[in-house]
């Protein structure tokens, strides 16, 4: 089952022609060959900034500086409330503790 399997060569059938014979030429020496051009190398394409381009470039970058400058508003303003309830909790919770002692 695991034994790897040798592929055999198949006979070949029908008729075999023989390799053509290739006749050697000569090289007479002329004129030389031009070099070939040096090929320019690729640029990185240009960009050009039209004033429409810039006004949208202007004002992307003005609403992504919104956006993100809102979230991190909201994300300081999430921390402040949970502070401050969390010390609003803490006090309470020593005043029940305090009157407590109190009654006893």
């Amino acid at each position: 089952m695991f034994q790897p399997k040798i592929p055999t060569m198949p006979q070949p059938s029908g008729l075999v022609t023989p390799p053509a014979v290739v006749q050697p030429t000569t090289i007479t020496p002329g004129t030389p060959a031009p070099a070939p051009a040096a090929a320019p190398e690729p640029s990185r394409p240009v960009v050009q900034l039209t004033p429409g381009t810039a006004v949208a470039l202007v004002g992307a970058g003005t609403a992504v500086v919104l956006v993100v400058g809102t979230v991190l508003v909201s994300l300081l303003l999430a921390v402040a409330v949970t502070s401050a309830s969390v010390a609003v909790c803490a006090v309470v919770l020593l005043s029940l503790i305090a009157s407590d002692a109190k009654r006893r």
